[in-house]
């Protein structure tokens, strides 16, 4: 069974730049979708990792999205759901990308 840490932490974005404020929730830049590997359960920022987390894909839960995010470095795969603060923009633009999946 996964354990859930909540880490409230600002950080700026590695990929894009943007200043993000942590709620203690807060997994991804709410601006570009990237992550980063910092974490093996949620929260615990006891990845050894570090690696850039790209969003893989897109998809439609209710009314929200589910990002799947892929390691740069490691391969590692996880899903996350959008936060209320995530760029819609960002969202729809990936969503068509060819590279995403939209649906579900």
């Amino acid at each position: 069974m996964k354990k859930f840490t909540k880490n409230i932490e600002d950080f700026n974005c590695a990929h894009c730049g943007a200043v993000v404020q942590g709620n203690g929730y807060t997994n991804h830049c709410p601006k570009c979708l990237w992550s980063r590997h910092v974490d093996n359960n949620p929260g615990d920022r006891a990845a050894e990792c570090g690696g850039m987390m790209k969003p893989i894909s897109i998809e439609k839960s209710g009314d929200k999205f589910i990002i799947t995010h892929k390691c740069e470095k490691c391969g590692k795969t996880i899903r996350q759901h959008t936060a209320d603060n995530d760029d819609m923009e960002t969202i729809i633009s990936l969503s068509v990308d060819n590279s995403f999946i939209f649906g579900k």
